[in-house]
Parts: structure tokens; sequence; C-alpha cells
């Protein structure tokens, strides 16, 4: 026997019984702003990395766009902005991707040498050319 899944306990249906109350509809507030703020913090510091920074600061906003209209906004702003992007690439020629990866991976090198030079004071290029002689 198979049973229909309660509405009522669908995520959206949870978050509409503790919004009815005005203490859980502050509770709520204040939580998913105290963790949106936790996640774009964390990709906030991982963007200069390799990784998935701008994938976490993304993940915070959607965790924000539950509960506050301008987070939602800028979500959907976003989206709209990553796709045309990716259209747009996968519109070009295998010559334009090329340079455009190439121009990535120097704008992510130059990146990485900086937060490990400004960081941890190592200086990746000459630790290079250490082990190179």
């Amino acid at each position: 026997m198979t049973t229909k899944p309660d509405e009522d306990q669908s995520p959206l249906g949870v978050l509409d019984k503790i919004r009815a109350n005005p203490t859980g509809r502050l509770a709520l507030k204040i939580s998913v702003a105290t963790l949106g703020a936790i996640v774009v913090a964390v990709g906030i510091v991982l963007i200069p990395f390799p990784g998935p920074g701008w994938a976490i600061v993304i993940l915070g906003l959607a965790i924000w766009a539950i509960e506050f209209a301008w987070a939602k906004k800028l979500l959907e702003f976003t989206k709209r902005h990553v796709q045309s992007w990716t259209h747009w690439i996968a519109r070009q020629t295998w010559p334009v991707k090329v340079v455009v990866g190439l121009i990535s991976c120097v704008f992510v090198c130059a990146i990485v040498y900086l937060s490990v030079r400004l960081s941890l004071g190592i200086d990746l290029i000459k630790e290079g050319q250490k082990l190179l002689t």
C-alpha cells in the first residue's frame, strides 16, 4: 500500500507553518540570514582559490532567497547572466573557446600565486626555479 506524501510535510509546507507564528517567522528569518551569511562568507574566502568558491557564494544566496526578496532577485539575475555566458561560450568556435580557457587559466594561476604569496609569504616562482636548478 502506497501513501501519498502529505503536502504539509513538503519543505514549503513546513516553512509556511513556521511563518504562521510570529516567533517562528522571526526565528526563521534569523536562521536563514545567519546560515546564508556563513555560507556566503566561506564562498568569498574560497573565491581566489581553484574550486567552487563562486558556487558556494551562489548557494548562500539561494539560502537567503528562501526568506529575502532581494536575494531572490539577485539569484535570478545571477542565473540569467551565467546562462547567457554559458550559451555564448557554447556558440563560439574552438579557437575562441581555447583563448577563453587560456585566459581563465592564467587568471586562476595569478590568483593562486598572489594568494600564496600574500597569505603565506611563499614565492611559488622562486620555489619552482629552485626545484629546477
